[in-house]
């Protein structure tokens, strides 16, 4: 009889190293919120969170991809704005940044 592959039970392990990690990385900020008093100013920055996580996200690709990415960032969160509707902001944001790459931008 032969052991399988260790390379197999090593994937395997990865996989549920990461899966527990990230059970428990949900469920710590489940119980430490629940320490902590939902005062008004702790709920405006529960609030803000999402924005900034954006945020967080997209500045550096706009510095990375520069002032086209910008431009169709922009467009795409005007059009959102205006419309609601995310694939006019998609096909707006994409038009943008193929007009400003056409354009040497």
């Amino acid at each position: 009889m032969t052991l399988p592959d260790p390379g197999i039970w090593g994937a395997f392990a990865a996989i549920l190293a990461m899966a527990l990690a990230t059970y428990l990385c949900r469920v710590s900020g489940v119980v430490l919120m629940g320490f902590i008093p939902l005062t008004p100013r702790v709920r405006r920055g529960l609030a803000a969170l999402p924005g900034s996580i954006v945020v967080a996200t997209v500045l550096p690709l706009i510095e990375r991809l520069g002032l086209a990415a910008g431009l169709a960032l922009l467009a795409a969160v005007a059009s959102m704005v205006l419309r609601r509707s995310e694939l006019l902001a998609l096909v707006v944001g994409m038009s943008v940044a193929a007009a400003a790459r056409a354009f040497g931008l």
